[in-house]
């Protein structure tokens, strides 16, 4: 692929200052707020601003405002990555500027860990609640598995990734996946858990499951768990799947069978008490999507009460992508 030579002038001005090129190479590796950066490089605010702007001109990196809190990412797609992806085979990141870096950059990982324990101390009485009352999450994890397929998956999405488990289970079987929670808190959480069991591949971002951050046909795998329950409008997340996946994609939800346990709308902020098998097949037709009767996994015995979960599996038709072949 190439660029337009003033492009390509552009980018290296951007890059070609030491502490862009820092900065370059620790977004490489993790999405950092501004904070953060400013703590490892130990610059003013108004100075990092400086070069994140040169470099977001550029190209170079990306911007993903969450809530109060912004941060960076690398470019990961395009001629931008493309430039850096070379750029950076011609570096050494084996020097003392960019080896206290990363030592900085742990640091960074290790208060995201504890802000996320002193987030999650706060609300782990809604998840010890609700896990005791269905199927257990291991073993719906294996159905999950098994319904995917088995891969190797181009790119993952998770709406509404929450702790980040969707992420962690189903990165080893993709080159990359994403997932987005409009809650900054969970974002905390799903970053701390990623990092400590060094899943590179996968990555977060602020983001409404309603109105998605991603392009059309770009997902062949895309995973809605436990989320549709707190949605007044679920059948637009269906449809923001729908949209994103490839033709012959694959849309995963899990969500609650109907029921009448009122205290979880009262006091665990559920809008919905389960979701209908016929409400799903409409939102999937809806979406464009074929879908398939749920896989209902019963509660554990003597729970009493107990939450049926069904895993409905929703695929794009693949004409499409016969046609291109």
């Amino acid at each position: 692929m190439k660029s337009d030579p003033a492009i390509v002038i552009d980018r290296l001005r951007a890059s070609g200052e030491p502490t862009r090129l820092r900065i370059l190479a620790l977004l490489r590796q993790k999405d950092l707020s501004v904070g953060e950066l400013v703590q490892i490089l130990s610059l003013s605010q108004p100075r990092l601003s400086h070069h994140l702007k040169a470099l977001t001109n550029a190209g170079l990196v990306e911007r993903l405002p969450e809530g109060s809190f912004v941060f960076y990412r690398a470019a990961s797609k395009g001629d931008g990555k493309i430039f850096l992806d070379f750029l950076f085979e011609q570096v050494d990141v084996d020097t003392p500027a960019f080896e206290r870096d990363s030592a900085q950059l742990e640091d960074v990982g290790v208060m995201r860990s504890e802000s996320a324990k002193t987030y999650f101390s706060r609300v782990a009485g809604t998840w010890d609640t609700i896990r005791s009352l269905h199927y257990p999450n291991e073993a719906i994890e294996q159905n999950l598995l098994a319904l995917a397929g088995p891969g190797p998956f181009r790119r993952v999405v998770d709406f509404g990734t929450g702790t980040g488990r969707m992420l962690a289970l189903f990165a080893p079987l993709a080159k990359e996946a994403e997932g987005i929670d409009l809650s900054h808190h969970m974002l905390t959480v799903a970053r701390a858990n990623l990092e400590r069991e060094g899943i590179d591949a996968a990555r977060v971002r602020q983001g409404d499951v309603t109105a998605v951050p991603f392009e059309d046909g770009t997902a062949d795998l895309v995973i809605i768990h436990q989320v549709l329950h707190y949605m007044d409008a679920p059948g637009r997340a269906i449809a923001e799947a729908g949209r994103v996946l490839v033709p012959g994609g694959r849309l995963l939800v899990v969500d609650f069978a109907p029921h009448d346990l009122e205290f979880l709308r009262a006091e665990h902020g559920h809008l919905r008490l389960g979701v209908r098998h016929d409400t799903m097949a409409s939102w999937a037709s809806d979406a464009g999507l074929t879908l398939s009767a749920p896989r209902v996994l019963a509660p554990p015995k003597g729970s009493d009460p107990g939450l049926e979960v069904n895993i409905w599996v929703a695929d794009k038709p693949a004409e499409a992508r016969e046609a291109v072949a």
